[in-house]
């Protein structure tokens, strides 16, 4: 008769699929870990049994984190670790990294340290001689990019983008050089105005808008950067969390007659006539005159 198994111990146990598993201790050191940006059956085994065997698990918002501890089981001990109380627990963090723990750091979700404070706390433990660990998994910038369908052999993150338009179109002239796609985050109540700004002064490039990746309600809308503009504005602000990702620029050519319209009609939201025709006169190309006169057409209508 076959002898019955011990139960596995709580401590460093984890579920997956209702079988219990028993994690294998870490490393001291900080554990750098990404997590699931929607579907939680994007976790990794190695992130699971990383968060089953930490000693503390620093997150940004326990609650966030807490549903997928409680998902898979565990009962690791979670510590807030945000922009707002960085400056206090870093210092205590880093004394469990001193007396030998292993600590994971997460973020809400997808890779840490992208769009979080976690930077800081990695450049201190390399700094103070604890090994720093990545965990690597789900990341909302490269699924983004890899849905989009344009070109990545090259890109450059850039995170949020000004909220103010005057603070945005500088940041997209800045940017308008760089050889390769531009990845973003944005919000639903900025896209329309954002999209519009980054026509003005990229051009007619190729994009997308890709929304609750790995979600219910996942979608990836792809267009220029005036249809898309235009599409939001009429059909408002989209729900979610949103990857906009805009294609490297490519050889100079004339606006096609709709996308100069639907510059018009946002610049034209926003000011007068004149200076709609000028702004978008500017980042067209196009002569004044003639831009000015559609201005007009379209104002009437």
């Amino acid at each position: 008769m076959t002898a019955p198994q011990a139960p596995v111990p709580s401590s460093r146990r984890y579920l997956i699929g209702g079988k219990d598993f028993l994690a294998r201790p870490l490393e001291p050191g900080l554990h750098i870990v990404a997590t699931p940006i929607g579907n939680l059956r994007d976790i990794t085994i190695r992130a699971i049994e990383t968060l089953a065997a930490a000693d503390l698990v620093a997150c940004e918002d326990s609650r966030v984190t807490r549903r997928l501890i409680d998902h898979f089981g565990l009962v690791t001990r979670l510590a807030p670790y945000h922009e707002h109380n960085a400056a206090e627990m870093r210092p205590k963090l880093l004394a469990r990294l001193a007396a030998g723990e292993a600590l994971a750091l997460v973020s809400d979700a997808g890779t840490p340290l992208v769009s979080d404070p976690g930077f800081k706390l990695v450049e201190a433990a390399r700094e103070a001689g604890h090994p720093v660990i990545p965990v690597p998994g789900p990341s909302a910038p490269l699924a983004a990019l890899v849905a989009a369908g344009l070109p990545t052999d090259a890109f450059f993150f850039d995170g949020f983008l000004p909220a103010k338009t005057v603070a945005r179109r500088q940041r997209a002239k800045t940017l308008a050089a760089v050889p390769g796609s531009l990845v973003f985050f944005e919000t639903g109540p900025r896209l329309a105005a954002s999209l519009a700004d980054l026509a003005v002064e990229l051009g007619p490039r190729a994009a997308a808008v890709c929304r609750e990746l790995t979600k219910a309600h996942e979608e990836v809308r792809r267009g220029s950067l005036a249809d898309l503009a235009g599409h939001y504005a009429e059909a408002g602000e989209p729900r979610g969390e949103i990857v906009l990702v805009i294609g490297p620029p490519g050889p100079v050519a004339a606006p096609e007659a709709a996308d100069v319209d639907a510059l018009l009609r946002q610049a034209l939201a926003e000011g007068s006539v004149k200076d709609a025709a000028a702004r978008i006169a500017e980042a067209t190309g196009l002569p004044r005159r003639d831009v000015y006169q559609r201005a007009l057409a379209l104002a009437k209508d």
